[in-house]
């Protein structure tokens, strides 16, 4: 049972209003909120009753949004350029920090959304508390690669996509084309978190499936590998892509309890310690 806040607002940026959600515990602790990141057709809709049991089991606020040109937030008119990943912590993430009034946060990034957690921890590395991975990509896998062609074959039937429609309106077209063109696309093969993920200097975890369709075990292995802070590798039993769906109490769980070895400091850390210090 969960028994958290739920405030909705939308963010105003130079290329449209991104569209926020924010899960709020009844705890009084001023902890840094944890940041999710949803994958290539993702939104807030998406992640359905996981932030809200995440929220009470760690008595974190949760924070999650839809990318500019998913869910709820405007539409864009142009596709992703092939730098994407690195560019929602350069473009978008700031602005976000920014109007929700935050400084210091935990990553947590579900596939597409697990590199750009990394590029956000990289980038702001004095201020992210921990990186979080889940079924996250290092680099484009012969594996991965093939599972989305499939899919975009998948998806010249039309009923699938009235059923993305429901999440992304008119913009569903868009979310699949923007997935499956940019993945596909000679120029991206390129691409990789190999020289990003050195950078990241909080503690990671990276959960992975055993099953995952869009990637093997190495890419979890790598960011656990490649990264600078401590690090834990969990691998799930009969899980797939989207483990915290398959199976969200043992993803709650392996998550809270990584959460919990932190050691804990107030979002507000300066102000918290001008408190203390007045009060001896």
């Amino acid at each position: 049972m969960t028994n958290c806040k739920v405030l909705d607002r939308y963010l105003n940026i130079p290329q449209g209003q991104i569209f926020a959600r924010q899960w709020e515990p009844n705890s009084q602790d001023r902890l840094p909120p944890i940041v999710l990141f949803h994958d290539s057709l993702g939104c807030v809709e998406l992640w359905r009753n996981f932030p809200a049991e995440l929220s009470t089991a760690t008595g974190r606020k949760v924070v999650a949004y839809d990318r500019l040109g998913f869910g709820r937030s405007d539409a864009r008119v142009d596709g992703p350029e092939l730098d994407f990943i690195a560019d929602e912590a350069k473009s978008y993430f700031p602005a976000v920090r920014e109007q929700l009034g935050f400084k210091r946060f935990i990553a947590f990034g579900h596939s597409v959304g697990g590199g750009m957690a990394v590029n956000c921890a990289a980038e702001f590395v004095d201020d992210c508390e921990a990186l979080i991975t889940e079924s996250a990509q290092v680099f484009p896998e012969d594996r991965t690669l093939q599972s989305i062609a499939a899919a975009k074959e998948q998806f010249k039937d039309m009923r699938q996509v009235e059923r993305l429609k429901k999440y992304h309106g008119e913009k569903a077209r868009w979310v699949l084309d923007a997935w499956t063109d940019t993945w596909l696309h000679p120029g991206f093969a390129a691409w990789t978190l190999e020289p990003v993920l050195p950078r990241v200097a909080c503690p990671v975890l990276a959960i992975h499936g055993i099953h995952d369709e869009y990637g093997s075990t190495r890419h979890p292995e790598m960011i656990t590998e490649l990264s600078s802070g401590d690090s834990q590798c969990e691998i799930i039993a009969d899980t797939y892509h989207v483990p915290h769906r398959e199976c969200a109490e043992v993803i709650v769980k392996t998550v809270s309890e990584f959460i919990a070895s932190l050691k804990a400091e107030p979002e507000n850390q300066e102000h918290f310690s001008t408190l203390v210090a007045a009060n001896l």
